[in-house]
């Protein structure tokens, strides 16, 4: 009998997630596959900062984790065994599988890709939901023009930093907001901002006046708090904020905005959005920026941790913000 390694949320945290909070279980594989299945081994999996509040039980715009089930997520692998008439042993499939080695699909959610040109591992990153995350915020409501300031919070993330990049490609400015001198330098050295804040050891108010001389045009939000708090002034008239994300907030009470009056003295235009309600958008996105990582245009770094068991505990370090790029886990 094949067994199958999961890891499911065994209990709903309460405040910062914990290591108790998940469960490594090891399970008996479904019976054989049915026609119309195939098998999945995944090789990667994608830890992402929308988990958390789909760990939680309460209204949002997604259902929540079930208790004792799999671990949602994003995955990569290969098809090592199929039923289905579209897939075949071997190919490189990315889907969302969730928190474990093994995935049984009847193909919906399901997508062959090519890795000649892209790594498998890339297919969750920038050619993935956050590269597209990315594309639609930064092109669909910010809508950025050349020679226009736009400004991105946790800027040396998965998300963030493909924005910084699709902005410059763009012909914009572009300024990210990170934590950690070694955060900032790989935002401006390696991906090519024009500058970057440090909120951890300056003040972002103080940060954006020097780096943002003429205003800020576009923000794409993925932090809120102080952060938030501190670009709002410095937003230009009819302004546009993406909001993508509040992070700071995730592990407690929502954080309010202190002054929102600047919504109304700026005529700023703020639209939250989720990317998996763009569906359309996807194919053009991904053919973008599948190109522009091939062609090297967009860079991109990846913080991985190993094995399965490893999971939760990388996960609690990407809330934190240690890591750098995409946080994955290697299967292998």
């Amino acid at each position: 009998m094949v067994m199958n390694r999961r890891i499911v949320l065994a209990s709903r945290p309460s405040g910062p997630v914990e290591l108790a909070n998940f469960r490594l279980e090891e399970v008996p594989l479904l019976p054989p596959l049915a026609d119309g299945q195939l098998l999945v081994r995944n090789r990667w999996l994608s830890l992402d900062p929308y988990m958390r509040g789909r760990m939680n039980e309460g209204r949002s715009y997604a259902p929540p984790q079930p208790l004792n089930e799999t671990m949602i997520g994003g995955t990569a692998g290969e098809v090592i065994e199929s039923r289905h008439p579209g897939f075949a042993v071997g190919d490189a499939v990315v889907g969302y599988l969730g928190w474990q080695e093994h995935g049984i699909s009847d193909g919906r959610q399901l997508m062959k890709v090519d890795t000649s040109r892209i790594p498998l591992s890339a297919y969750l990153g920038p050619v993935g939901m956050p590269g597209v995350t990315a594309w639609v915020g930064l092109n669909r409501i910010i809508e950025p023009k050349a020679g226009e300031t736009i400004v991105v919070s946790a800027a040396a993330g998965a998300v963030g930093s493909v924005v910084g990049q699709l902005a410059k490609l763009a012909g914009c400015r572009a300024i990210g907001i990170a934590g950690g001198e070694a955060k900032c330098r790989y935002v401006v050295d390696e991906l090519g901002f024009d500058a970057c804040i440090d909120y951890k050891s300056k003040d972002v108010g103080v940060g954006l006046k020097l780096a943002a001389p003429q205003g800020i045009d576009g923000c794409f939000e993925n932090v809120g708090g102080a952060i938030f708090d501190a670009v709002l002034p410095k937003m230009n008239a009819f302004g546009r904020i993406a909001l993508c994300g509040l992070i700071a907030g995730y592990n407690g009470e929502p954080i309010p905005i202190r002054n929102p009056t600047w919504f109304l003295i700026s005529r700023l235009k703020l639209q939250g959005f989720i990317v998996s309600e763009h569906m359309d958008l996807w194919p053009r996105a991904l053919a973008e920026l599948a190109e522009h990582v091939a062609s090297g245009r967009i860079k991109y770094r990846e913080s991985i941790a190993y094995g399965l068991e490893n999971a939760p505990a990388a996960f609690i370090g990407m809330l934190r913000g240690e890591n750098v790029g995409k946080q994955l886990v290697k299967l292998d």
